[in-house]
């Protein structure tokens, strides 16, 4: 056990001053201070804290080679001060999809970080049967590309809520592949069908390579488990150098301008990011397995 003392924790654009006991790699207390305990102390007054970031990425070389790999985490996701990569495979027809699954987290084996995989299909396998499919599979999220609307007006939506319960893994819409000009109406369509069916789902787009939001994280059921600083939650962590010029901001901004800040990254209790040396451990990352979506009530 040891403690964390004069911790400048970011949340909601307020840095909170705060001592963290640290037992066995998790947050066993946040407290102003512990100061009856007789513990080893890390003073973190220098810098601002904030949990380490889960990333999307729809880009893993995982057909590549693991140099591919290795270089696309160091430089997408380690240098950055993410501990976790969530992507997705892409799915054609619904007998792929053990295999597709299981060739992603074959690939993802030698990752130093933890990692999460979705799927994304089109709006013609939101069938009954592919949607119980990937409930056996526990599959945390369901990217639907919306290319092509009419699909989704066909879709038995009472049926299908019915085969999601009760691990109701949203559903996710991609419009990437759209014209700017057809995106807006599209998403509006989206969110329209998703309200009316009352079908869990995120009602925009998730950005790419930018820290997920703590409403998205918790409604792909990793909140609080990832992306936390929280009793309980694993001990995963960035250490900014503290400056007067980012006294008031998000930890989105922390992550597009001030990366040259990042000194420190912990991956669960182990320092994965010292200065701009990576610390590489394959195989030390472990696929997270997602017990229940929406679990946790923000």
């Amino acid at each position: 056990m040891y403690i964390i003392e004069n911790a400048n924790i970011l949340k909601d654009k307020e840095l909170h001053t705060c001592s963290l006991l640290i037992n066995d790699d998790r947050i066993s207390a946040i407290q102003t201070g512990f100061k009856r305990y007789q513990l080893i102390k890390m003073n973190a007054e220098p810098y601002i804290m904030t949990p380490s970031y889960v990333l999307l990425s729809s880009k893993i070389p995982h057909q590549g080679s693991f140099q591919d790999l290795k270089n696309c985490i160091i430089e997408h996701f380690l240098l950055k001060g993410c501990t976790t990569l969530f992507t997705y495979a892409d799915i054609t027809y619904e007998k792929e999809l053990s295999e597709k699954i299981k060739e992603m987290k074959t690939a993802l084996i030698s990752s130093p970080i933890d990692f999460i995989i979705g799927v994304k299909i089109p709006a013609r396998l939101i069938t009954t049967s592919f949607i119980r499919s990937c409930k056996k599979l526990k599959i945390p999220a369901v990217f639907v590309d919306l290319q092509d609307l009419e699909e989704l007006e066909k879709v038995p939506w009472g049926w299908i809520r019915e085969a999601m319960f009760p691990f109701n893994s949203p559903f996710i819409p991609l419009i990437s592949s759209l014209q700017k000009k057809d995106a807006k109406a599209v998403m509006s369509k989206w969110k329209d069908i998703m309200l009316r069916e009352k079908i869990p789902a995120l009602y925009e787009e998730v950005e790419e390579n930018k820290p997920l939001s703590i409403p998205v994280l918790n409604k792909i059921g990793l909140y609080p488990q990832k992306g936390s600083l929280m009793n309980g939650a694993e001990l995963s962590y960035n250490l900014y150098v503290k400056g007067r010029e980012i006294k008031n901001v998000d930890e989105a901004s922390l992550f597009h301008y001030h990366s040259d800040r990042l000194v420190v990254t912990v991956h669960k209790g182990k320092v994965v990011l010292s200065g701009k040396k990576v610390l590489f451990k394959p195989g030390n990352g472990e696929h997270v397995k997602v017990r229940t979506p929406s679990y946790f009530s923000l």
